[in-house]
């Protein structure tokens, strides 16, 4: 097994030079790194074909273009985030100027999932070296041939002191886990995220968790029902469902719910064809396990739409299943798949009742055309972030940070929001040394009466 305290030992090494902390370090970085991805733009397309069967299509938008439109708009803002804002200072520090100075941590363990091979290795590592860190990766073993794209492109790219990538499986992720890192980044399962917690506990490193959980979604009464059929199964349905901020649940007015539904199946078809196991480009289940749990559900209430498979070739339809309660299994943990249960309401506060009564989701999204009702949702419910109107949309954007919430996560991400997490906001005040105010001092003549007037 590969000694990682000596990787762990040449990176902290390099760190300690200060190369990293140096802004045309940062940038030309950032610049390699896009340049490779463009280079190696065929093969991840390739690689992610032979992983998850994604479309060329699904493979860049989802993956490679989301990458370089992140490394484009951290790299035309990153002078500017870098250097040290001023703040304010209050009148009892008269003379003196007031700091915040962005600085790395060090060395940052990423450790990615499966779903977006690609996107979730990388985009961390964005913000790692946009805010001057050195780092390893740690891929998922479930996509092998992405994970050994990722692998080669950051070995033609960087040198291992300063990124490297650690193959392997669970054994790999404990090793890594044993040493000391400065910052520990995961994207995965909640299960798996407490593990993570754990180990960082005894080192107390600093972390960002990035886990899911059952993200709701609710299409009141007043929707535009049509588009909001459309954009609930691009949502749902992207990456075969498995994707962390996938609607998991739909809960649907009892009002609109036929016509609604009609229009769902009408969008499944529009998106999948007719037989979406028969499209070249439906993308697969990662893993026999995970098919086989998806599988279990396909029992669960009564199926409205979907419900075949493919053993052979891990695929699953599009599903809707009704007649759901909360007790059915599939309401228990996230799905991560091509299945939707549908729940119904009368009244919105059944539906806040119900996420109330469960962990709190990484996304919700709300359909509405009422300012009043989509406020009050927001208000009511706790979520990491979502969309009114829309799903997953919002991860797109690089002026929102994306994460949870609790059980759905800790900490978050994307444009400044991916250099804020890698950097540790070092506070500094500096002092004149022209004159100096007795008032700090205990020998002062009235001394406490004249503290207690400035303090109040």
């Amino acid at each position: 097994m590969t000694d990682y305290s000596e990787i762990y030992k040449k990176q902290r090494a390099f760190f300690r030079t200060n190369k990293t902390k140096d802004i045309d370090f940062r940038i030309k970085a950032l610049e390699d790194l896009k340049a490779s991805v463009q280079k190696n733009e065929k093969q991840l397309i390739d690689s992610l074909k032979a992983d998850l069967n994604k479309s060329e299509f699904d493979a860049y938008s989802t993956e490679i273009g989301f990458v370089l439109k992140e490394i484009s708009f951290i790299l035309s803002n990153l002078r500017s985030w870098a250097k040290p804002e001023k703040v304010k200072t209050p009148i009892t520090h008269i003379g003196s100027t007031s700091y915040i100075y962005s600085e790395p941590y060090g060395v940052a363990l990423i450790i990615a999932p499966w779903n977006y091979p690609f996107q979730l290795s990388i985009s961390p590592l964005i913000g790692a070296i946009a805010a001057g860190n050195c780092a390893i990766i740690k891929p998922s073993e479930f996509t092998p041939k992405t994970s050994e794209v990722v692998a080669q492109l950051i070995k033609d790219t960087f040198p291992e002191e300063f990124v490297t990538v650690a193959l392997g499986g669970i054994e790999t992720s404990q090793a890594l886990l044993k040493e000391k890192s400065d910052y520990i980044f995961f994207t995965g399962s909640v299960p798996v995220g407490k593990i993570i917690m754990e180990a960082a506990s005894k080192n107390l490193t600093p972390i960002t968790l990035e886990l899911g959980g059952k993200s709701p979604g609710i299409v009141h009464k007043d929707a535009n029902l049509k588009l909001a059929a459309k954009r609930v199964a691009w949502g749902k349905f992207t990456n075969a469902g498995q994707t962390c901020i996938a609607p998991d649940y739909l809960y649907l007015h009892k009002d609109s719910r036929d016509e609604f539904l009609t229009y769902f199946k009408e969008s499944i078809q529009e998106l999948y064809g007719e037989n979406s196991l028969k499209n070249e480009n439906y993308t697969r289940i990662v893993s026999e396990n995970h098919f086989k749990r998806l599988s279990s559900f396909l029992s669960n209430g009564e199926t409205l739409v979907g419900g075949k498979v493919d053993t052979e070739r891990l695929l699953i339809e599009p599903t809707l299943l009704t007649n759901i309660t909360w007790e059915d299994p599939v309401m228990q943990d996230e799905i991560f798949g091509p299945i939707l249960p549908i729940l119904e309401y009368s009244q919105l506060s059944e539906v806040i009742e119900g996420i109330h009564n469960h962990p709190k989701p990484l996304a919700l999204y709300i359909f509405s055309e009422s300012e009043k009702i989509q406020q009050e949702v927001l208000n009511s419910v706790s979520f990491g972030g979502g969309c009114i109107n829309d799903t997953i949309y919002h991860i797109a954007n690089p002026y929102l940070p994306f994460g949870g919430v609790g059980p759905s996560g800790t900490g978050a991400y994307h444009g400044k929001g991916s250099f804020d997490t890698f950097s540790h906001k070092k506070s500094v005040l500096k002092q004149t040394t022209a004159f100096d105010i007795p008032l700090r001092y205990p020998n002062v003549k009235n001394g406490l009466k004249k503290i207690k007037l400035l303090l109040k």
